[in-house]
């Protein structure tokens, strides 16, 4: 059973900047196929999808134009980061980061991330 457990959520001031991280256990070699996404859900909103990382390292972003995002894995230590640079106070929501193999979806529990003066 794969788990997936987010870490890096904090309280932070406009303009901070964040890395979170997703670690995958009980996947074996297997990661390394997995289509990694992030995403986040804000208090009474639906989950919206953020970025998707391919297995070859390919990074698709929701909105390619924010440039405030930056998605990234590490194969071989069976992780998935997402970097957030000048953070917004509509940035804040809990992030959550799933794993796709052949249709299979794993989720992890989210961190919370909170941006406010």
């Amino acid at each position: 059973q794969v788990q997936l457990v987010e870490s890096g959520g904090d309280l932070v001031l406009p303009g901070g900047s964040l890395r979170l991280s997703c670690v995958a256990s009980g996947s074996g070699s297997n990661f390394r196929h997995y289509i990694m996404r992030w995403f986040r859900q804000k208090p009474g909103k639906q989950r919206e999808l953020v970025a998707s990382i391919s297995t070859g390292g390919t990074v698709n972003y929701m909105d390619p134009e924010e440039g405030r995002f930056t998605a990234s894995r590490d194969d071989p230590r069976n992780t998935a980061y997402l970097q957030i640079n000048n953070l917004e106070v509509d940035d804040s929501a809990v992030y959550l980061c799933n794993a796709e193999l052949l249709g299979q979806n794993w989720w992890g529990q989210g961190t919370q991330v909170t941006v406010s003066s």
